[in-house]
């Protein structure tokens, strides 16, 4: 499973703008209804060792709809509103969860606009770095599986996350070609296990 995509699940384009991140962010969630791009993932190890190089691709209409696409290895991460879906090509395998139960203080929650995110998130404004204004999230909960999120902004839009877990792994992204609210059919976030598949969860 890859870490942390359910975040992606969602992602991110936020208008023009010469505020402050905070106010940019609070500008996406706003205005913000789907969206789809690019992106880069690569993952490295508390010792800053890259163990992960990975692209693909990603659709996103809220609430809470979403599709997470992987070049290589081959994966798919699907929100349907109320399951995530995570198909493995290489294993055969699905695992589904409610999304209830995935989202809480996750990346997702944060990214998917959820109403209540200062109750869910400190968050805090870092400011300038390689160009991008820096927006910091912790997550209040303990459980929320990662120890922060930092989403790097531009005028353009949301250019750059990063997430840190309990281990010291860090999870960075960057995203391209993204286009805001593109009309997007609600069908293409219905998912059906492959035959033959073995499903595991909810």
């Amino acid at each position: 499973m890859k870490r942390w995509l359910f975040a992606l699940f969602l992602v991110l384009f936020v208008p023009n703008s010469n505020a402050a991140s905070l106010e940019r962010f609070q500008s996406y969630l706003r205005t913000t209804q789907s969206a789809r791009g690019d992106f880069e993932q690569k993952v490295y190890d508390k010792n800053g060792k890259l163990v992960q190089d990975s692209r693909g691709s990603f659709l996103l209409l809220r609430p809470n709809r979403f599709r997470w696409s992987y070049v290589k290895p081959q994966q798919v991460i699907v929100g349907d509103g109320e399951r995530v879906w995570i198909h493995d090509a290489d294993l055969n395998q699905v695992t589904v969860r409610r999304i209830a139960r995935v989202l809480g203080s996750t990346p997702a929650a944060l990214l998917a606009g959820a109403s209540d995110i200062q109750n869910a998130f400190d968050m805090k404004e870092l400011g300038e770095k390689d160009g991008l204004e820096w927006l910091e999230a912790k997550p209040r909960e303990k459980e929320a599986g990662f120890e922060s999120m930092r989403l790097g902004l531009s005028t353009g839009g949301v250019e750059a996350m990063e997430l840190v877990d309990h281990f010291g792994q860090t999870t960075r992204l960057r995203f391209s070609n993204v286009v805001r609210n593109p009309q997007i059919e609600p069908g293409t976030f219905r998912f059906s296990p492959p035959r033959g598949a073995d499903v595991l969860g909810d």
